[in-house]
């Protein structure tokens, strides 16, 4: 932000995280799905790292991202629905949390939380139960859940008419340039982490504050101000 004064962490009350690459370790069970949609479709297999670049911004352009040059409009369509299948049965074969993750989520019990993916709505509510975050979290929104998926701040203003909260009492928490100017859009504060497949974007923006370690923001927001 470009107020003089650093943030006071002490002042925020909702919390809103992105899912993947943020919360999960989600790169190879989509790299995965990925590689059996163009096997489907008779190509070749992409590396894990690109098809990591090309996660954040929804599954229908992931899928055209995967496609290249083979992306036209009925191979799109053939590609979504293949991939929405084989993801469907295989998101959790080797995702989990990211470390430190569990034990931040834990140590923020009591706050206000809330997940804002631009990944399927069905899917992360799905994904967040069965890896046992459901009780920490009051909302969970996708990318299907409004018209404009992230970096549209049109879901980070819903979460906060639904907490009623303000902007400076809001923070945005991502391992992407997406999620930072989502928070940015929204006028609410934001959290890089350095973990995550999408941090080599962060260098193209300048959050709040960044993380090395999800248990990082626990001593952060009870600890006040930090530049």
């Amino acid at each position: 932000m470009s107020n003089a004064a650093p943030p006071d962490w002490r002042e925020v009350r909702l919390l809103v995280f992105d899912l993947d690459g943020t919360l999960v370790d989600s790169k190879q069970d989509l790299a995965a799905s990925v590689n059996a949609m163009r096997a489907g479709m008779g190509l070749s297999p992409l590396a894990l790292e690109l098809i990591a670049t090309y996660v954040g911004n929804g599954v229908t352009l992931l899928v055209r991202r995967s496609l290249g040059n083979q992306a036209t409009p009925e191979n799109v369509e053939k590609g979504l629905a293949f991939f929405l299948g084989y993801y469907r049965a295989h998101m959790l074969d080797h995702t989990v949390p990211y470390p430190g993750v569990s034990e931040a989520l834990r140590e923020l019990g009591g706050r206000k939380m809330a997940v804002l993916t631009n990944k399927p709505v069905n899917f992360s509510r799905e994904m967040i139960a069965r890896l046992g975050f459901g009780a920490h979290f009051e909302r969970v929104y996708g990318g299907n859940s409004f018209p404009q998926k992230k970096p549209d701040p049109v879901g980070l203003n819903q979460l906060m008419e639904d907490f009623k909260t303000a902007p400076c009492e809001t923070l945005m928490i991502g391992d992407s340039d997406t999620d930072v100017l989502t928070g940015r859009n929204a006028g609410v504060l934001t959290c890089g982490v350095t973990y995550g497949f999408g941090a080599h974007t962060l260098e193209k923006v300048a959050p709040d504050v960044t993380l090395d370690d999800m248990r990082e923001l626990p001593p952060l927001l009870k600890g006040g101000l930090r530049g």
